[in-house]
């Protein structure tokens, strides 16, 4: 079978398990992804097994320490994939339910009702653990998913898939519900980018390479983030340990995500009492640092930080720093260089909170945090489908709520229009 038939098979599929899930009741989903998240964890071993061969592969091509850290299964993330299964199914069932009820002149009542989306397609690299939580978010949200994994990770996703298929079956529920395009052949993600009436949408999550493809290939509705170019604002009212421990977090604890800070702004009242020890604490955990003229100024050995190193995410221990007049240089930087993903301000002062709350635009805004909690499993969610920072339908974290649409229905008792 060609590229292209297999892809249509696989999207058909889908079709029919997104028919069949969209009326399952929440009890039936719920002991599914329960029942998913008990046999994740009894077959811990050969997950494992099954990542080896992924990750002696990663390693003979010489991928870096960063997409291999996403890659890698230990025995902690599969009990937390276990667990968001778990999370998910104790979630609020979204699918039925009415978020406005009106009533017109005429006496009949007007509403709106959240709706499946239908086939929603996740292309992603590298984290086998988005295998399992975009079934588990689709299925709760009476979607079918149609599963693309990066080659890299290609046995891991067969072994999870294999055990969320069966799973379901045993369930009675269409299999359908997760399809996974196990062919490593780049042309299938551009047949499936094809297949509108099938696919209702796309969702990239990977580097911006491979979501700018997407993007300018598919002709199904995309929700995506380009990078995330995360910013921490230390403003001169700030709690300093507070913000040292904050920033030294949103750059060290997991550089290799999408939610670590890229660029640190202080505000100059406060360069001489805040820079040298965190400086120096970063410098002990090996982050190379990129500073502006006012940072060089304090610590000659640091690197200079060029213009284009602000729009960088770079996904590694680097981190730019730059010495900000006040809170508004700090929002005129962000404006400047964010990617609108995730920009947090460390303050004691709460209406510099508020207005940093209202006037930065991007899909979360934070004070007093770290960038790395945005996240949907830190949310609240569960898990997520990923992060969106377009505007449009879904902005942020996607959890269950985002994975639904709205239908207008009408509730009447025999008006007519005259």
């Amino acid at each position: 079978m060609d590229i292209k038939s297999f892809v249509l098979k696989k999207a058909r599929e889908a079709k029919e398990g997104a028919r069949s899930v969209a009326k399952a009741s929440s009890g039936l989903k719920n002991s599914a992804l329960i029942k998913m998240a008990d046999t994740i964890k009894k077959k811990t071993g050969e997950l494992q097994r099954e990542n080896r061969k992924d990750l002696v592969a990663a390693k003979k091509k010489g991928l870096s320490k960063a997409m291999i850290n996403r890659l890698t299964l230990t025995a902690k993330s599969i009990d937390e994939m276990a667990q968001g299964l778990v999370e998910i199914a104790a979630l609020p069932d979204p699918v039925g339910e009415i978020t406005k009820m009106w009533q017109r002149p005429n006496g009949m009542m007007v509403g709106k009702m959240r709706v499946p989306i239908g086939v929603i397609g996740i292309i992603y690299e590298s984290r086998p653990n988005v295998t399992a939580d975009a079934t588990a978010l689709c299925l709760k949200a009476g979607n079918a998913v149609i599963l693309r994994g990066g080659s890299e990770a290609i046995n891991s996703n067969r072994a999870i898939v294999k055990i969320l298929r069966g799973v379901a079956a045993k369930e009675g529920i269409h299999e359908g519900v997760i399809t996974f395009i196990d062919n490593t052949d780049r042309q299938a993600i551009m047949e499936m980018l094809k297949l509108e009436g099938l696919i209702d949408v796309v969702i990239p999550r990977g580097g911006e390479g491979l979501i700018r493809a997407v993007t300018e290939n598919s002709r199904i509705p995309v929700l995506k983030h380009y990078k995330g170019v995360c910013h921490v604002f230390v403003d001169r009212d700030a709690d300093l340990q507070m913000a040292e421990d904050i920033c030294f977090n949103a750059k060290v604890q997991r550089p290799g995500t999408c939610n670590a800070m890229e660029t640190m702004l202080v505000d100059e009242k406060i360069v001489k009492k805040f820079l040298p020890p965190m400086i120096k604490r970063f410098k002990k955990a090996k982050v190379l640092i990129k500073g502006c003229p006012g940072t060089r100024k304090l610590d000659k050995s640091l690197a200079a930080a060029a213009d284009e190193d602000f729009y960088k995410e770079y996904v590694d221990l680097i981190l730019n720093v730059k010495v900000v007049n006040d809170i508004d240089g700090a929002m005129d930087h962000i404006a400047k260089y964010s990617s609108a993903h995730t920009d947090s301000i460390v303050t004691k002062d709460y209406q510099k909170a508020m207005r940093f709350l209202r006037e930065v635009d991007s899909s979360s805004v934070f004070v007093n945090a770290s960038t790395r909690l945005s996240d949907g499993f830190q949310f609240g969610l569960g898990a997520e489908m990923g992060i969106s920072t377009d505007k449009i339908h879904a902005r942020g974290p996607m959890g269950l709520e985002e994975l639904t649409c709205m239908k207008f229905i009408v509730l009447g008792n025999g008006q007519i229009r005259t």
